[in-house]
């Protein structure tokens, strides 16, 4: 799931909301950890997987290309991939369930800094992997013109 986030500008510089718990796409999301990560331009961190942690997503430095790959037995939607800008110039924030496969490529000259919430403490026993260029998801990290 996507959802706008909304960016107030004024001469100081700006504002962004980012979770108003029970709202929007944090009404999926029970919160247990908020966590931040920066990369730099260039930097691709993909596939990792949950089998039970959900996490929401709200890019607030740079631009992101993110991926996601439905990975969930029995799912009609199982193997779809999908592309997704966002960041400072397209605030967004993106609810990532649980079986879906996700990951980043940082565009543009600037880092990135990415915020995000997950419904459960990180437990490395809940986490899959796929490498970021595993031939059975075969994604294309080249700017796909959107």
């Amino acid at each position: 799931k996507i959802a706008p986030l909304t960016l107030w500008p004024d001469d100081r510089g700006w504002f962004l909301e980012l979770i108003r718990l029970g709202r929007s796409l944090a009404a999926g999301i029970a919160p247990a950890q908020v966590s931040a990560a920066v990369s730099y331009p260039g930097t691709i961190k993909a596939f990792p997987y949950h089998l039970m942690q959900s996490e929401l997503w709200c890019p607030v430095q740079g631009m992101l290309q993110i991926a996601l790959v439905d990975l969930r037995k029995g799912s009609p939607t199982l193997g779809a991939r999908n592309t997704i800008y966002t960041g400072a110039l397209r605030p967004w924030s993106v609810l990532v369930p649980p079986g879906v496969g996700h990951g980043y490529k940082v565009i543009g000259t600037g880092p990135a800094t990415l915020v995000y919430v997950t419904d459960q403490v990180y437990d490395p026993s809940d986490e899959g992997r796929i490498a970021y260029n595993d031939s059975r998801i075969n994604y294309d990290w080249e700017l796909q013109h959107k």
